[in-house]
C-alpha cells in the first residue's frame, strides 16, 4: 500500500496513468489542418450576414479541464484509495486473527468481518502466514493451522455469529502449538465482554508477540428473565440508555406482531454496566399470548427472551367437593368460584388429590379440605417446588385436630370468627391496603368488599411476616409460608360467598392470578420431578441475530446439560419435554473485559474510509456536466441547455404551487372533507361528529371494530370510518350514518337537514343511538329530549319496535335481540304497513318494500364494537364469558344491520315463492 499523507492506495501502479493527462490535453487542443482557400465570386453575396449560431472552432479550455478532471477521478478511483487506512507495518512474522463470534458480536458483525478481511489482505500482500480463530465455543480439533492469508478469506466471509456466548478453546498452548517461526502478531476483534478462559488466552498470546485489541464500536444491550415470585425482565447495557422492550406474539388473527411495550425501570450502574429491572405488568390474557420479549432496535440473540412456562399459563389442580347437580345450587360450591376465576388464565385439572398430583401441576388449590390421605405425597410435592393454595371453610373450622393439620402456613384456632353475624357485636370488616412490596402490590381493595367470618390465626412472632393480606382490624386474611422449595398459602375465608363477598369481586380474580404467577416452574425443578423425561428436545432455535427457525438436525439435550445454558450443542431456543416447555435464553449479566499488556484501539476508530465510491460518483457528475457543456456550445444547444437547467434547478409543480401566491382564497377547497373522496370509491361507515371527544372517539373506534368484523366474516370490506360534519359535508356518497345523541349537541343548520332528508329519501340509513340503555329502557320513538330536538326536522316515517319476523333478524345471523354495551332495550324502525300478513307456507311477513331509513335505540352499540389500534376491546361489557358473548351478539347485530342496509329485503323475497310455483304448475298443465 502506498501512503500519500492521510490517503493510502491499494493499487498504486494505476496512478502511472496520470502521466497521460498532459498528452491528452495536447491531443484535445490540436487543430485540424488549415483549409485551402479557393476564390468563389458568389461569396460576395454573403457579405454582411451574421451567423446567429456560430460553431466553435476549438474546444473551450474549461470543457477540456472538466474532461481531464473526469479522467483523473476515474484513475484515482481505480487505484483503490482510502482515507487514513491502518498502517500495514513492517511485521514479517505470522498473523493470528481472533474473532469473537458469540451473540454479543452480532450487532456490528459486518464491520468486524471487514476489519478481519483487511488484516488478512494486508498479510497476504506481505507474504505472511496467517490463521483465523473463531471464538464460537466449539472445541478445537487440534493445533490451529497457519496458511497463506488469502486462503482464509472464504471461511471468514462465510462465518456467522452464534446464539450462545463467545467461547475460546480450553488449552491455549495446545491450540497454538503449530505457530510458525517468527514473532506472532495478534489482532483480537473483541465483543468487549469477559468470557471464560479469556485471561489465559491473552497471557499466552502476549508471550508470543504484540496483541492489538479492537473493541466494539457500539454499546451492547442484553435482556434476561428473572423468575421470582413475579417474573420480570432485566435490561443490562454497557451504556445508560433505556430502549423500550417489545412484547411480541400472535394477534387474534394469528399474525405475530408487537402486542405491548414495556418501559425499563431506574438504572443501577456498577463496573460500567447499567441494569434496569422491567416488570411484566400485562394482563394475564395478553401475557399468555407472548412468544418473546425483545429490546427495541437490537438484532441479536442476547436481546431476545423467549417466553416459556415461567411466563405463560400454569397448570392448576382443583380439589374440593363436587358441584351440586342443580344449577341454582352450584353457586354454593367453592369450586364454582375458583373455576370461574382461574379458567381464563390457567389450565385447570379437577379431581381427587391423588389424580391431580399425577398430572404434575404447578399449583394445587384445596377448597376446605382437611385430613387428606395423600398428605404425605402432597408435602413432598410442595417441598420440591409446588405452590399449594388452601381455603378455609366450615369443615376446617370444625376440625378437632386442626392444630396437627399439616401444610398450614400459621397456627390456627379451632372454630371460625363470626364478624357480621346476628350474634356478633361487630360489623363486617373491610380489607386493609396491601403492602407496597408484597405479592398483591398495586391492587386496590374495593370498599364494598366485606368479610363476615374468618378463621383466626394464633398469635406468633412470625405471623406478621407471613401475612400477605389483612383485614381492617389487622387480623390475617391471606398468609403464606415457605416449605422447602415450595410454598403454602391459606385464605382464611371460603372460596364462595358464604363468609364474604370477596369471591364475587374482581379483586378475588386478581389475587389468585398474582399467586398463581408465583409458582416456580424452573428448569432444575422440572428435571427433578419429570424423571420419565431425561432429555429435552429442541423445538425452535435462534441464530446469532435473534432470528427464530425450526430446530432441524439437533439431537435431544440431556436434562443436566440444559441447566448450563446455551452452548454449541444447545443453541438458544425453546426445548420441550412432555408437556413442559423451557426457554434457553442467551442474554444475561454483562462483565466488561480488561486487557492488560495489550494495545487497545479507541472505540469506534475508523480503520480507513474507502474513497472509490465517492470518486466514481464525482466522475459521473462531471460526465453529466460535460454533456451539458457540449450541448451549450453545439448548434442550437442553447435551447437544450436551458431545458436541462430548468429540469435540474427549477422546483417541481408542487413546490411552484406552494411558492406562488394564490390569486384568490380557496375557501371551498378547504371545506371539502378529503375522506369523502375515499368513501366514494369504497364502502365506508360514517359517524356524526358531536363535539364530545370521548363520544367521537368511541364512534370512530366502534365503526373501526365493526369494519374489521365485516371484512373477516362477509364479502364486505369497509375502509376506515369517516367523520361527518353535518353542516359542511356532502352525504350523497354514504349509505350508513351512525349518530350518537348527546345532551350538549348543537342542532345542524337548515342546509344540513336538507341534505339529511335527501340522504334518507335516496336509500341511506341513520342509526340513532341515545346510549342510555343502562339508565332506562326505550319507551317509544321519543327517547329523549335531545333526540326529539335533533330529529324533529327529519322526514321520519312512523316507527315501531322491531317485530320478530323482520328481515333485520335474519339478514346474516338469526337474532332475537340486538344488544350493544347495554341490552334488553327495544329497537325502533319503520313500522310495517297496516294489515301486513305472511303468505301461506312462509314464516314471515313482507314488512317493507325497502330499507327503513332510521333505526333508533339506546344500547350504545359503538362502545360494544369499539377496538383500539391493536384490535383489543376498548370498553368492558358485563363480566367474564357472559360479557364477551354479549359483545359477540352486538357484532352480529352490526353485521345484520350493514347487510340490511346494503342488500335491502332480499331475504324476504321468499314470500313470492308460492305464487311462482303455482304459476309454473298452471303452465305445465295447460301445455304450450
Amino acid at each position: 500500500m502506498l501512503m500519500l499523507g492521510p490517503i493510502g492506495f491499494a493499487a498504486p501502479w494505476v496512478l502511472t496513468a496520470l502521466i497521460a493527462l498532459p498528452v491528452l490535453w495536447v491531443i484535445l487542443r490540436a487543430l485540424p489542418p488549415a483549409p485551402r482557400q479557393v476564390a468563389f465570386p458568389g461569396v460576395a453575396l454573403l457579405r454582411g450576414l451574421l451567423d446567429r449560431v456560430p460553431v466553435a472552432r476549438r474546444t473551450p479550455w474549461w470543457l477540456l479541464l472538466l474532461r481531464l478532471a473526469t479522467v483523473a477521478a476515474m484513475i484515482l478511483a481505480f487505484a483503490g484509495p482510502s482515507w487514513k487506512p491502518t498502517a500495514p507495518g513492517n511485521q514479517t512474522g505470522p498473523l493470528l486473527v481472533v474473532l469473537d463470534a458469540g451473540w454479543s458480536a452480532a450487532p456490528d458483525w459486518p464491520a468486524r468481518v471487514t476489519r478481519a478481511e483487511a488484516a488478512l489482505t494486508d498479510a497476504a500482500g506481505q507474504g505472511r502466514p496467517a490463521a483465523l480463530l473463531l471464538a464460537d465455543g466449539h472445541p478445537a480439533p487440534g493445533a490451529l493451522p497457519f496458511a497463506p492469508a488469502d486462503t482464509l478469506l472464504a471461511g471468514l466471509r462465510a462465518a456467522q455469529p452464534v446464539s450462545w456466548p463467545t467461547g475460546l478453546p480450553e488449552d491455549p498452548a495446545a491450540t497454538l502449538a503449530a505457530v510458525p517461526e517468527g514473532q506472532l502478531s495478534t489482532l483480537w476483534i473483541s465483543d468487549g465482554l469477559d468470557h471464560p478462559n479469556r485471561a489465559a488466552w491473552l497471557a499466552a498470546l502476549a508471550d508470543l508477540g504484540p496483541v492489538t485489541v479492537v473493541p466494539p464500536a457500539r454499546a451492547l444491550r442484553s435482556l434476561s428473565l428473572h423468575a421470582g415470585d413475579t417474573p420480570s425482565l432485566t435490561l443490562s447495557a454497557t451504556d445508560e440508555s433505556a430502549p423500550a422492550i417489545l412484547a411480541i406474539g400472535p394477534d387474534p388473527q394469528g399474525v405475530e406482531r408487537e402486542l405491548a411495550r414495556l418501559t425499563p425501570g431506574d438504572a443501577a450502574v456498577a463496573d460500567g454496566i447499567s441494569t434496569r429491572p422491567t416488570a411484566i405488568d400485562l394482563p394475564p390474557e395478553l401475557r399468555n399470548r407472548i412468544t418473546r420479549f425483545q429490546v427495541e432496535g437490537e438484532a441479536h440473540a442476547g436481546a431476545v427472551v423467549l417466553a416459556d412456562d415461567r411466563v405463560k399459563r400454569r397448570k392448576v389442580g382443583l380439589v374440593g367437593e363436587a358441584d351440586r347437580q342443580a344449577e341454582g345450587q352450584q353457586l354454593l360450591s367453592q369450586l364454582h368460584y375458583l373455576r370461574r376465576a382461574l379458567t381464563p388464565t390457567t389450565d385447570l385439572v379437577e379431581g381427587g388429590l391423588g389424580d391431580v398430583l399425577n398430572t404434575a401441576p404447578d399449583v394445587i388449590v384445596l377448597a376446605d379440605q382437611v385430613d387428606l390421605a395423600e398428605a404425605g405425597d402432597l408435602a413432598g410435592w410442595v417441598d420440591d417446588g409446588g405452590l399449594l393454595i388452601r381455603f378455609a371453610g366450615p369443615r376446617m373450622a370444625a376440625f378437632e385436630d386442626l392444630q396437627d393439620e399439616p401444610l398450614i402456613p400459621v397456627a390456627l384456632r379451632q372454630g371460625g370468627r363470626d364478624i357480621g353475624g346476628a350474634l356478633s357485636w361487630g360489623d363486617p370488616r373491610g380489607i386493609a391496603p396491601f403492602a407496597a412490596d408484597g405479592v398483591f402490590a398495586g391492587l386496590t381493595p374495593p370498599e364494598d368488599v366485606a368479610i363476615r367470618a374468618q378463621l383466626m390465626a394464633q398469635p406468633a412472632p412470625e405471623l406478621a411476616e407471613r401475612t400477605l393480606a389483612a383485614l381492617s382490624d389487622n387480623t390475617p386474611l391471606v398468609t403464606r409460608a415457605r416449605m422447602g422449595q415450595g410454598q403454602v398459602v391459606l385464605f382464611h375465608v371460603t372460596a364462595n360467598a358464604e363468609w364474604s363477598n370477596l369471591p364475587i369481586s374482581g379483586l378475588f380474580v386478581d389475587m389468585l392470578n398474582r399467586l398463581v404467577q408465583t409458582a416456580r416452574v424452573s428448569m432444575a425443578e422440572e428435571q427433578a420431578d419429570d424423571r420419565d423425561q431425561p432429555f429435552w428436545t429442541p423445538e425452535t432455535v435462534l441464530d446469532g441475530f435473534g432470528r427464530a427457525s425450526p430446530a432441524e438436525g439437533l439431537a435431544p439435550v440431556a436434562a443436566a446439560d440444559l441447566t448450563l445454558g446455551p452452548g454449541p450443542d444447545r443453541p438458544a431456543g425453546i426445548y420441550v419435554a412432555g408437556e413442559r416447555r423451557v426457554a434457553l435464553n442467551a442474554g444475561g449479566p454483562l462483565v466488561l473485559a480488561q486487557w492488560p499488556g495489550a494495545t487497545v484501539e479507541a472505540a469506534g476508530t475508523a480503520t480507513g474510509r474507502d474513497l472509490r465510491g465517492p470518486l466514481l460518483a464525482l466522475a459521473a457528475l462531471m460526465l453529466a456536466l460535460d454533456a451539458l457543456g457540449s450541448a451549450m456550445i453545439a448548434r442550437g444547444g442553447r435551447v437544450a441547455a436551458a431545458m436541462v437547467l430548468a429540469v435540474m434547478i427549477l422546483p417541481g409543480p408542487q413546490a411552484q404551487a406552494q411558492a406562488q401566491e394564490p390569486a384568490q382564497p380557496q375557501v371551498q377547497a378547504q371545506d371539502v372533507n378529503p375522506e369523502l373522496a375515499r368513501a366514494a370509491n369504497e364502502v365506508a361507515l360514517a359517524y356524526v361528529v358531536t363535539g364530545d371527544d370521548r363520544v367521537d372517539n368511541a364512534s370512530r373506534e366502534g365503526l373501526r371494530g365493526l369494519s374489521m368484523v365485516l371484512a373477516q366474516r362477509t364479502s364486505v370490506e369497509p375502509g376506515q370510518p369517516v367523520a361527518i360534519d353535518l353542516d359542511q359535508d356532502d352525504l350523497s356518497v354514504l349509505t350508513f350514518l351512525y349518530w350518537p345523541i348527546t345532551d350538549t349537541q348543537a342542532s345542524p343548520s337548515p342546509q344540513a337537514y336538507v341534505r339529511l332528508n335527501h340522504f334518507l329519501r335516496s336509500g341511506g340509513m341513520i342509526l340513532f343511538d341515545t346510549r342510555d340503555g343502562d339508565v332506562t329502557g326505550v319507551g317509544g320513538p321519543d327517547m329523549s329530549q335531545a333526540l326529539q330536538a335533533l330529529a324533529a326536522p327529519l322526514e321520519v316515517p312512523p316507527l315501531s319496535p322491531v317485530p320478530d319476523d323482520h328481515v333485520l333478524t335474519r339478514s346474516f345471523y338469526l337474532l332475537a335481540d340486538f344488544p350493544g354495551r347495554w341490552q334488553d332495550n327495544p329497537v325502533w324502525l319503520e313500522a310495517p304497513p297496516a294489515g301486513a300478513q305472511a303468505a301461506e307456507g312462509v314464516p314471515f311477513r313482507q314488512l317493507n318494500d325497502g330499507v327503513s331509513p332510521v333505526v333508533i335505540g339506546g344500547n350504545s352499540w359503538a362502545e360494544a364494537w369499539a377496538v383500539d389500534e391493536n384490535g383489543y376491546p376498548t370498553f368492558p361489557i358485563g363480566g367474564g364469558w357472559e360479557g364477551e358473548m354479549q359483545r359477540e351478539m352486538a357484532f352480529r347485530f352490526g353485521v345484520n344491520l350493514i347487510m340490511y342496509v346494503l342488500t335491502g329485503n332480499y331475504k324476504s323475497d321468499q314470500v313470492h315463492v308460492p305464487a311462482l310455483l303455482d304459476r309454473m304448475r298452471t303452465e305445465e298443465m295447460l301445455g304450450p
